[in-house]
């Protein structure tokens, strides 16, 4: 028998190639594959374990189906790695979630391979079933492949799909990647019934007598496989898919190739929506991440050899942490605080409230409709729900915010994190939008923090009140103004002057008061911390206004509608007529990059706002005096 020479993964340029290569060596292949993504996402950082898991997988799914023309969505995205690589972006991944280079997420315009635009989750099987009815409209003959995780299928628009999926005759293909992980460790009756079917041996143990004793005996065999099938509705989640009216299959074991391919091989010439089951493991073949992988869900860059260190020097304490600690300690003080997550314990710096208080604290799963809800139902019966939620995800949740909250005016405090722009995640995951999708909803208020001294201060004036506010802040750490041991509040609604000058008042927003102290300085400028994008200190905004010649808005948000746009407002019922320029996030999407660069290219830094301000303001700058401290 002739030698095959072992194809190598550098050969692999496309789809194509790959389902050129002998089924026998694709073991090996997968194997480089899974040793070339992690010394690739050791080198730039990015998510690690998801993506070990589904390595196999996306071999398999390559190999069988005709893509591009066969269409996969995968979901959340950020297990698209080997995906990426068997897809001709293998000589790119170095320049992986960094500015110009490849998105962490499937991305359109990246790749034809990239079908859906993915980063928030359970959106997958939607999409799926729309490219594969429109594929049946169109009278073309392909498959939709819609890749979801155990997580993801804890949300509720994944179940409005599944029924909707299961009446429509089409090439639609859902694939549960159960891992028993999302991000944070997996909540709900879903994943526990999953959970309870892994662990069970009797459906394995039919399966495995029926395969190894019976093959021999065909009518037994037969017999065996109609007890089975019989019996599997008892124990697995058969019933509840096929209910939907979606061919249930599996569960199988997705690192098996020998499993996977030919059952994906039948897959494709049944016909009606299908269902399958596969089991996986975070981090698989790299020890340090199956054994810990929500450590290695995003690592930055480490030594595979060695795994993940502590630094040598303390890091600075980040918004996240400050808010993990007020949360705790505020509790302490109130038994009426309850704390709740939409799958982002870790994300959202609750492992110590989880730990300290695990009877107040609720993880509902990557759900965020329904956690709105949830702490308006709380607080209806006089608790005080604190949902911590990233600014991002609360988009999700937006009737329910409108609806069932601000509506009934219920006292909700939402904690939104990674406010502004988020760097390596990219547009997805960029809170852009919160000041002016809140702030035009009555009854509730919204805080922006210049520092880590104030975000606790501010998330303690929005426990006090008696109705819904946001307290926005970034992702990392700020000026690094160390919080008080107290659980004092700022007064609400109240902004401070931090700089006093002449001729030009810069009014900034959140964390962007600090690169304005710093163009102030060089312009002679006034520096008003606002503090509260809603309600306006329209007091002191009255006042500064009349003794500068021409106000900035400064705000780390999207232009249109935002903060600035309020103090137009306000200036405009006042009858108070200044020239304003507002600086802040133009009206495009921002890729991944870089957080300080990408301020910068807005024009949001230190540099930028002082050009800005003497482009627009030369006149008024020419009265200008040397500023000096409030």
């Amino acid at each position: 028998m002739p030698h095959t020479q072992a194809v190598s993964l550098s050969s692999i340029q496309s789809p194509a190639d790959l389902r050129r290569v002998p089924r026998a060596q694709l073991r090996g292949l997968a194997d480089e594959l899974r040793s070339y993504l992690l010394e690739s996402v050791a080198k730039t950082g990015g998510h690690l374990s998801s993506n070990l898991g589904t390595v196999e997988l996306t071999v398999a799914l390559h190999y069988v189906f005709n893509t591009p023309e066969d269409r996969i969505v995968w979901d959340v995205g950020h297990q698209t790695y080997p995906h990426k690589i068997l897809t001709g972006r293998r000589d790119r991944m170095h320049t992986l979630r960094q500015m110009g280079g490849l998105s962490g997420f499937p991305q359109r315009a990246e790749s034809v391979y990239d079908t859906f635009g993915t980063a928030h989750s359970s959106t997958s099987i939607s999409a799926a079933l729309g490219m594969a009815l429109a594929a049946r409209q169109k009278g073309e003959d392909r498959h939709a492949i819609a890749v979801i995780g155990d997580g993801a299928m804890t949300a509720g628009m994944a179940f409005e799909a599944l029924n909707h999926g299961g009446v429509e005759d089409c090439r639609l293909l859902v694939i549960l990647n159960d891992n028993d992980m999302s991000i944070s460790p997996p909540v709900g009756a879903l994943n526990r019934y999953l959970a309870q079917l892994m662990s069970g041996q009797f459906y394995a143990a039919a399966k495995n007598v029926g395969k190894t004793v019976l093959k021999g005996a065909p009518p037994l065999f037969e017999l065996a496989k109609r007890i089975e099938e019989h019996a599997k509705g008892m124990v697995v989640p058969a019933t509840l898919f096929e209910k939907f009216g979606f061919n249930y299959i599996g569960p199988i074991d997705g690192h098996d190739l020998e499993s996977l391919i030919p059952t994906l091989e039948n897959i494709k010439h049944l016909q009606g929506p299908q269902f399958l089951h596969v089991v996986t493991k975070k981090g698989q073949g790299y020890k340090l991440a199956e054994a810990d992988p929500i450590a290695y869900h995003g690592p930055g860059k480490f030594d595979p050899a060695v795994g993940l260190q502590k630094p040598a020097t303390p890091p600075k304490t980040t918004f996240t942490q400050v808010f993990g600690q007020w949360l705790c300690d505020m509790a302490e003080k109130d038994d009426k605080l309850v704390g709740i997550t939409p799958a982002m314990r870790e994300g959202s710096g609750m492992v110590e409230f989880h730990k300290r208080f695990p009877d107040r604290y609720y993880d509902v799963g990557i759900a965020e409709q329904h956690a709105v809800t949830f702490a308006a139902g709380l607080a209806c019966e006089g608790l005080k729900p604190v949902v911590a939620i990233y600014s991002t995800f609360l988009q999700r949740a937006y009737d329910q915010a409108i609806h069932d909250v601000a509506l009934q005016n219920l006292p909700v405090v939402f904690a939104l994190d990674r406010a502004g722009l988020v760097g390596a995640d990219g547009a997805t995951h960029a809170g852009a939008y919160d000041i002016a999708y809140l702030r035009c909803i009555p009854n509730f208020s919204v805080a922006c923090p210049a520092d880590e001294a104030e975000c606790r201060q501010l998330l303690s004036t929005a426990y006090a009140q008696n109705h819904p506010v946001a307290v926005r802040y970034p992702r990392g750490s700020g000026a690094g103004v160390v919080p008080a041991a107290d659980l004092e509040p700022l007064p609400f609604g109240k902004g401070e002057v931090r700089l006093q000058g002449k001729g030009v008042a810069i009014l900034a927003f959140g964390t962007l008061v600090y690169p304005a102290l710093q163009a102030a300085e060089a312009l002679g400028a006034t520096v008003v911390n606002m503090r509260w994008a809603k309600p306006l200190d329209t007091a002191l905004l009255l006042e500064v206004a009349a003794q500068h010649d021409a106000l900035v808005t400064v705000e780390e948000g999207c232009i249109m509608g935002g903060a600035g746009s309020a103090v137009l407002e306000a200036l405009n019922a006042a009858s108070v007529l200044r020239p304003v320029l507002q600086l802040g996030l133009r009206d495009e999407f921002i890729e991944h990059g870089d957080p300080a660069k990408l301020l910068a290219l807005q024009g949001l830094d230190a540099a930028g706002i002082e050009a800005a301000i003497r482009a627009r303001f030369a006149s008024a700058l020419a009265c200008a005096a040397v500023p000096k401290a409030a």
